[in-house]
């Protein structure tokens, strides 16, 4: 995956809601473990005062049946038991003077605090600290108790075996939170990229739909979400607009077959006064203008009608094997003497062959009225070349004024030229790659002369290339053409 790719990744709504989902997740797993190992902590540490009470009240016993001297004897003993280093006794005046104790050898520097000795000495009850001990790394829990002789009772307990159970629990936790994190981010994702199906293909149909393929609809999948009120609301929105175009298309067809018939016969009329002769000069020509625009009105209706049927898919578009390079040579043939009056140079490279299958009517209505245009907003002196063929696809650039791209609908910034409206384009090429259909192409920008191309026409593989419009840019113009 390439970084372009991961930051489209990024920018997506699944990947935002995913990461959301993951790090909600994620705080409220480590608020939660939080909370619980702080109940474990005081559960360990109730549990561990409660068993150095039972401690306390043994030893009161054992000292009140058998007396100070055998305080050592018999503490030591169960000292032992437990470990010297785990557990020590110690029996201490008022003051905080040692009277007995068992082995301190490994509690050297564990005294009697003052402030937790005057309260048991008060009668406060037990009284519990927690120390740290030097040279462990653990710490330990001290308990004081007021015993009925008025002596006090100091019990130490190491919490070496605690700190080991929730060290134990951290280091369980720890990886399990990891294993959430990556779980939470799967699951967010599977839930995000579900709860958004739904509305890619909705953005998919609408792409179908923006190349072309008008009859594609969402499929509406049962589930009574928002997505299928989407869903169904988008059908509704493409069919209210299929049926509106439809019903343009309809007038437009409509419009095309009655203005034919008025048209032929105001041809009908010019050509028979053209015929008659009985006046000459002036009259004659504006007979044959108006014949000569009846035949171009006629033969606009007839290709607008054609692409009607093509569209509705009445009248298949025929194709054949045809060498654009002839095609465009052809052209530049019969419009080099009228490049060559309006002192225009007309530059042809293009000799080597370029086959492709498509219609040779559409074809050279294309060339014709590229070159038509380019001639006709090109002032005196300029040139118009078409060099060799570049990267699948025959370029023509020139310098001096061009065209400027409108889309389909738009108004000509200045004067309209000639639409290519009416020229199919189904052309393919034999090999190579192929631009997607309804898509524009992406060729590299040249430069010319040192400064870059600045206006650009692509035109599309599609039946109804949007429509052409003059534009004067600075330097150069680069048309090309992609089958």
């Amino acid at each position: 995956m390439s970084l372009r790719e991961a930051l489209e990744i990024r920018r997506t709504l699944a990947f935002r809601l995913t990461f959301w989902y993951a790090l909600v997740f994620t705080v409220c797993s480590l608020a939660a473990f939080a909370v619980f190992y702080a109940v474990i902590s005081n559960v360990v540490k109730e549990r561990t005062d409660q068993a150095m009470l039972k401690e306390m009240a043994e030893a009161a016993a054992i000292l009140k049946s058998k007396g100070e001297g055998a305080f050592g004897a018999e503490l030591g003993f169960e000292a032992e038991s437990e470990g010297v280093g785990d557990v020590f006794f110690r029996l201490l005046d008022p003051a905080g003077g040692e009277i007995a104790a068992t082995n301190m050898n490994a509690w050297k520097g564990v005294g009697a605090d003052r402030g937790p000795l005057t309260r048991a000495a008060a009668g406060d009850g037990p009284v519990f600290e927690t120390v740290s001990v030097p040279g462990k790394p653990y710490q330990a829990r001290i308990v004081y108790g007021l015993l009925e002789s008025g002596k006090i009772i100091q019990i130490g307990v190491s919490l070496e075996d605690n700190a080991r159970f929730l060290e134990t629990f951290r280091d369980v936790f720890v990886p399990g939170i990891l294993i959430i994190m990556a779980f939470s981010t799967l699951i967010g994702w599977f839930m995000a990229a579900r709860a958004l199906a739904g509305i890619r293909e909705v953005t998919r149909t609408a792409l179908d739909i923006s190349e072309g393929a008008f009859e594609k609809r969402v499929r509406v999948r049962a589930g009574g979400d928002e997505v299928e009120r989407l869903a169904v609301a988008f059908n509704r929105m493409l069919d209210r607009i299929d049926g509106l175009v439809r019903g343009l298309r309809e007038v437009t067809d409509d419009i095309a077959h009655d203005l034919r018939t008025p048209i032929a016969r105001i041809r009908g009329l010019a050509e028979a006064e053209l015929n008659a002769g009985n006046s000459g000069g002036e009259p004659n020509q504006l007979a044959a203008d108006t014949v000569e625009e009846c035949d171009n009105l006629l033969q606009m209706i007839n290709t607008m009608l054609e692409i009607a049927e093509i569209e509705a898919g009445i009248k298949a578009l025929p194709g054949a094997d045809v060498d654009l390079a002839q095609v465009v040579g052809e052209a530049v043939d019969l419009f080099r003497p009228l490049a060559d009056g309006k002192g225009v140079r007309l530059e042809s490279g293009v000799s080597e062959a370029f086959p492709v299958q498509g219609n040779v009517r559409g074809l050279q209505r294309i060339a014709v009225n590229l070159l038509d245009n380019a001639i006709k907003y090109t002032p005196a002196g300029d040139r118009v070349r078409l060099p060799e063929r570049q990267g699948g696809a025959i370029r023509s650039d020139r310098s001096g004024h061009g065209y400027r791209h409108c889309r389909r609908g738009t108004a000509p910034r200045l004067q309209p030229a000639l639409p290519l409206r009416q020229q199919p384009l189904p052309a393919r090429l034999r090999a190579g790659p192929q631009p997607r259909v309804g898509r524009r192409p992406r060729p590299r920008r040249p430069h010319l002369g040192g400064e870059p191309a600045r206006p650009w026409k692509h035109l599309y593989r599609h039946a109804a290339p949007p429509a052409l419009c003059d534009f004067r840019p600075r330097q150069h113009y680069q048309i090309i053409i992609f089958p």
